[in-house]
């Protein structure tokens, strides 16, 4: 799978999750903590093309995936290949 970005922040419980997800199926991701690097939504809309009202977003590559409930689908309908 293509390296996985999450836009989040720490104090978020959906952002955990999806890092969390990441790491117990050993998925490549980068964690990019908002309040860390002084984000804002408006930051992330500007770098993924589209209005951001809630955290995560959520990348795989270069394709826009959205957000936690989002990626744990994502993650589920690519459950094979991710075997592989």
């Amino acid at each position: 799978m293509d390296q996985v970005t999450i836009y989040g922040r720490a104090s978020c419980g959906f952002c955990l999750r999806a890092r969390g997800l990441c790491e117990a199926k050993g998925l490549p991701f980068t964690w990019v903590d908002m309040m860390e690097e002084g984000l804002t939504k408006e930051d992330i809309a500007a770098k993924i093309g589209r209005p951001v009202y809630t955290v995560p977003q959520i990348l795989v590559g270069d394709r826009y995936i959205g957000g936690c409930d989002d990626f744990f689908a994502f993650v589920r309908e690519n459950e094979a290949a991710l075997a592989t």
